[in-house]
This record gives structure tokens, sequence and C-alpha cells, in this order.
């Protein structure tokens, strides 16, 4: 599934060749991929409408429109790409926004579980989301409180939207190896010093997978870098990149995990 940096370096791609460019029309070829409105609605209210920003939320593309918000959920395997010319729909393709100056939208998702909505109260879908941890109001200090206040093993807990915003499984892998935290850990027993090495490796492990572009490590998603720099996820067996040791591999709320056992020891 796409992530924080996946997303976010889909949103910069498109973002310049798509604001000021008005959708002629709508072709929806897989009406379950619509969350709201109903697909009559939809076609009919996106019709005309001009982009005049794009930006992300979380794991959602977020289209201000004249009068809407268009928000994408991409999932397991979705995508989105700016096609240019004649429009020949692909296997896979869910929507297509036929676009002004002969350019189109399409939203291709082979597993199906991507979803879109049109809606004028964008905050019905991303209202229950955490802070995103890339903004001023993630701070060590609220992390440190948020933590405290649950009881929940610290991986499943990163992972859940409703407390931190964008953190998928690679990178709250990635995350935890950096700050020398098991996945296990219970967050109401993290020390105020646990949770400032957790901040800063937060911080800098999104940052450095947008700047490699996200990460691409299947079929699902192309063009990043940052697989390359994997510190343990999908490194099974492969040596720590800090001691040594060889990665480990568990199941942790059914959710592969993946850690080194002398950075990252249980307490």
């Amino acid at each position: 599934m796409p992530e924080l940096p996946e997303v976010e370096t889909i949103v910069r791609a498109l973002k310049p060749q798509l604001v000021g460019r008005t959708i002629l029309s709508a072709d929806l070829r897989w009406a379950r991929s619509l969350a709201l409105p109903s697909p009559a609605q939809f076609k009919k209210q996106i019709a005309g409408q001009k982009i005049l920003d794009l930006s992300r939320r979380a794991k959602y593309l977020v289209f201000r429109l004249e009068s809407y918000s268009f928000l994408v959920h991409l999932r397991m395997s979705g995508d989105l790409t700016l096609r240019a010319g004649r429009i020949e729909p692909e296997k896979h393709d869910r929507l297509l926004l036929l676009l002004s100056d002969e350019k189109c939208l399409a939203f291709n998702d082979p597993r199906k579980f991507g979803r879109v909505w049109l809606t004028t109260r964008p905050e019905t879908v991303l209202g229950g989301l955490g802070p995103e941890p890339l903004e001023k109001g993630f701070t060590p200090r609220w992390l440190f409180e948020a933590l405290r206040r649950r009881k929940r093993s610290l991986k499943p807990l990163l992972l859940d939207q409703t407390f931190l915003a964008g953190l998928g499984n690679i990178y709250a892998d990635e995350c935890l190896h950096l700050a020398k935290l098991h996945p296990r850990a219970a967050s109401n027993r993290v020390s105020e010093e646990q949770a400032q090495a957790l901040h800063r490796a937060i911080r800098a492990v999104l940052r450095e997978g947008i700047r490699r572009n996200g990460a691409s490590i299947d079929w699902v998603y192309r063009g990043g870098g940052y697989q390359n720099h994997f510190r343990v996820y999908d490194r099974e067996g492969k040596p720590c990149p800090v001691c040594g040791a060889a990665i480990q591999k568990f199941i942790l709320g059914q959710r592969g995990t993946h850690i080194c056992p002398n950075c990252q020891r249980l307490r």
C-alpha cells in the first residue's frame, strides 16, 4: 500500500500538471470505487469543475475543486496517472477523468480496494485522522503524552491512522528500528527520552522516504528508490546495518514485522 512518502511523491508530480485544468467528464468503470455520491450524481457534479489545488492528508490525495473536494485513497494497489492523447482504457482502469487540453487522469486499481469521494464536506472523511507527522503540531511532547495515554503495542498504535496520519507497515518498521524500540513495547511505558528518539526517527525516515520518491517493492508502486536503503523492512536474515545481527520477521497485528533482535530488545 502506498504510504505517506509514496502519496506525497504522487501529489508533487501531479500537482503542477493538474492545477488549472478543468474536468470535462467522468467515465466510472467500476462503480464500487466510488464511496460517495451516487454514480449519476458524481458524473453530473464533477463535470465542469476546475482543479484549484492538490494536496495530501495522511494517505489521501485531496483535490480542491471549485465547488467540491475530490478525495482519493489508493489502498493496496491504486495509482493515479496523467495520460495524453487518445483515451484508450487500460485493463484495470476504474475511473477516467477527461480533462481540458486532451488530457486524462486515470485511476488504475488492479485489486479494486481503492476509493474516491466527491463531497462538499471533506471533514466527514478526513476529520478522524491523527496529526501529520511532518507538521509543527507533531512535537516530541505531544508524542510522549499521547503514547502514555494509551496502553497498546507500539507498532499497531503507529499504524492507527486516528493516532498518527500516514505511517504504514514499511515506515513503522523503519522508524522503530532507528529509534531502537521493539514493536511490541507498551506505549504507556515509553520514557520521555524514548519518545523523543521515536519522534526524531519518524521525521527522519519519512523525509528520507520522500527525498527518494518513496519505496518500490513490487508492481503496485514504481519509481521510488527508498527500498534500496531499508534498514530492516523486507530484509529477513540479512545483517542489521547497525550491529550486524540477522534481521528477524514475525507477525504482529496480522502484519509482517521486521526487527533487529539486538538493537530492539523488548525490555
